[in-house]
């Protein structure tokens, strides 16, 4: 299977990226972008490429978790280091509107990729810069990963049962919302850029700072108040009932409903109507002082009732209620099939594999998933020659090591 050099479709049919950054986070930012359409073009160095495609599962050796965060791409070899690699990247530069790269700050400027350098050669260029604490600060030269991003941004400390150690979450998710950050910052500048006539964006993200955000009302909560959030496990800080329920054979579901509405909902499909004007639980802030009690009176119906029992009561009232999925039982959901939240994915290696479709959706110019990641290099000699490098030349840089 070959990489079509355009294949044009989606809202953002026509942008440009040029992606050099690694692992997780970065390139899922431009993988966002390749989804509505913008042509990526992903740059790796010769011989052992990004490290992600190194991290487990592989089926046949071929790593799976690479073909997700990476689909929809070109995927070329370029040695920035070398003197020839750099000149090739400038070429690239000048006919592209966005770089994404998530080096330690000053990398790039030490090879000759400075912000000057970049908007010298295009004015209009939008920088995405991803690191672990920002381009500034003292800790902006310290590298990172998901894991520290999530401990230093206080998400690992609230995380966990009340008693335990903290808990990081089973996927490194601050990367997961460092990459929606990085999109969304991208075409922020791009409006920008549009709307007032002005001239190229410099972006630093840091993931850090990225998970803080995500967490809303810790700082206020703090500023105002004096309190530091701690751990409470499954429970919800904000309404009750809520938290984590087992039936009786064996399941779990999550259950919650901060309006008057939906505690009246939940409450019936329980059995007990009529504690639903009870003057212990009038209003939310009442039902928070008496989470223990709503808990145990929950518990108490989930551990009598099978999960097909307990969902089918919580739909014919309308409560509020969600069973605890494995990805196996996603994939089997009717919501999921209905929606083909799975889609099938054209793959080099399997034919085809199945992956998360694009989110969100849209009506007039929806995107869609061209292509999972492919094998380091796939498209370097098409990508060197569309800037008119021949045979001969491509052979040389080859040899050379540069690519």
């Amino acid at each position: 299977m070959t990489t079509p050099k355009a294949d044009t479709f989606g809202p953002l049919k026509g942008l440009k990226v040029l992606d050099i950054a690694t692992i997780i986070a970065a390139p899922f930012a431009a993988s966002l972008l390749a989804d509505f359409g913008a042509e990526v073009t992903k740059f790796e160095m010769p011989g052992k490429g990004d490290g992600l495609r190194a991290f487990p599962p592989f089926r046949d050796d071929k790593p799976l978790w690479w073909k997700v965060t990476n689909r929809g791409k070109r995927y070329g070899t370029l040695d920035l280091r070398r003197p020839e690699g750099l000149e090739i990247m400038k070429q690239l530069v000048a006919d592209h509107d966005v770089l994404v790269e998530n080096f330690r700050p000053g990398t790039l400027a030490k090879w000759g990729l400075d912000r000057d350098t970049l908007w010298a050669i295009n004015p209009d260029l939008v920088i995405l810069r991803v690191s672990a604490f920002g381009q500034t600060g003292p800790k902006a030269r310290q590298g990172g990963f998901a894991r520290i991003f999530e401990a230093m941004g206080g998400l690992t400390y609230i995380s966990g049962m009340k008693e335990s150690a903290p808990v990081h979450p089973g996927y490194p998710i601050a990367d997961a919302f460092g990459g929606v950050f990085g999109a969304f910052a991208i075409m922020a500048a791009l409006y920008g850029i549009k709307a007032n006539g002005t001239r190229g964006e410099e972006i630093d993200l840091a993931l850090t700072e990225a998970t803080f955000r995500l967490l809303e009302n810790l700082a206020i909560e703090y500023d105002q108040l004096g309190q530091v959030r701690e751990r409470d496990g499954n429970n919800n800080q904000y309404t009750a009932p809520a938290n984590v329920f087992r039936t009786s054979d064996g399941r779990y579901v999550t259950v919650t409903g901060s309006t008057d509405s939906m505690f009246a909902a939940n409450m019936r499909a329980i059995g007990r109507a009529e504690l639903i004007d009870d003057p212990r639980f009038a209003g939310n802030r009442a039902r928070m002082a008496q989470r223990d009690a709503l808990d145990a009176i929950f518990a108490d119906y989930m551990t009598s009732h099978t999960l097909d029992e307990t969902l089918e009561a919580f739909a014919r009232e309308g409560g509020a209620i969600g069973p605890i999925y494995s990805v196996e039982q996603i994939f089997e959901d009717a919501q999921v099939q209905a929606r083909e939240v799975v889609t099938p994915v054209p793959d080099d290696d399997f034919g085809t594999v199945r992956m998360q479709n694009v989110v969100p959706r849209l009506t007039n110019n929806p995107g869609r998933v061209r292509w999972s990641a492919k094998d380091l290099g796939a498209d370097t000699d098409a990508i060197l020659g569309d800037l008119g490098f021949d045979a001969a030349q491509i052979d040389k840089l080859r040899g050379a090591g540069i690519i």
